[in-house]
């Protein structure tokens, strides 16, 4: 589970540590990503050009997008709310 990818800016060596992690799992895993990013902006926000290319290559081909929208307060602000009208 690769959890908000895109959230910041990665470095050469996060870019390298992702690959590699992709490269040993594909075609034997699956990996779930979540990203707030929308896919469109994941090559530019990865960095590298080739190594982009080579993760997304890795996460798109033969994947399953779920798009997930809310709308309104978050659940965390929601659930907040709720434990603080109990204590």
């Amino acid at each position: 589970m690769i959890d908000d990818l895109g959230l910041a800016p990665m470095t050469d060596a996060e870019r390298r540590d992702l690959l590699e992690v992709l490269e040993e799992r594909h075609g034997h895993a699956s990996t779930m990503v979540t990203s707030q990013l929308p896919v469109e902006h994941w090559h530019e926000q990865i960095g590298d050009p080739t190594i982009a290319d080579a993760i997304l290559d890795r996460l798109i081909n033969n994947a399953h997008k779920i798009n997930l929208s809310m709308k309104g307060d978050s659940l965390k602000k929601i659930c907040r709310l709720d434990l603080k009208d109990r204590l």
